[in-house]
């Protein structure tokens, strides 16, 4: 089981628009999020939203197949995943549905008890 780890930039003046997003995605939307996690291995996930001098960045962490996640992701057409992806491209500008222009985030510590 893999982790992932990573930040996704918000675009100036939308961090209402990533908390509504947030709030639908586990709210009205709860089963669609809660059947795409299943369908790809992951067994827990988190967002947040950090706001920092040079911007505010969505933080999220999840365990589980990292690959195949984001694979179903960029590749199903389901109106759920449409609007998901719709969502991640308005708000931060990240296009989930092509290639990733780098290497995912290295884990540096990945401590368990």
């Amino acid at each position: 089981m893999g982790v992932f780890n990573g930040v996704f930039p918000v675009k100036a003046g939308k961090d209402d628009d990533a908390r509504a997003f947030a709030a639908e995605t586990f709210g009205a939307r709860r089963a669609d999020f809660e059947a795409h996690l299943v369908r790809s291995g992951v067994t827990r996930e988190t967002w947040s939203l950090q706001e920092t001098p040079m911007g505010s960045l969505i933080n999220v962490w999840f365990e589980g197949d990292v690959e195949k996640a984001f694979t179903d992701l960029a590749t199903d057409d389901s109106d759920y995943i449409k609007w998901f992806r719709g969502q991640v491209l308005d708000i931060t500008g990240v296009d989930l549905g092509a290639a990733p222009d780098g290497p995912p985030p290295a884990v540096l510590i990945d401590y368990r008890a």
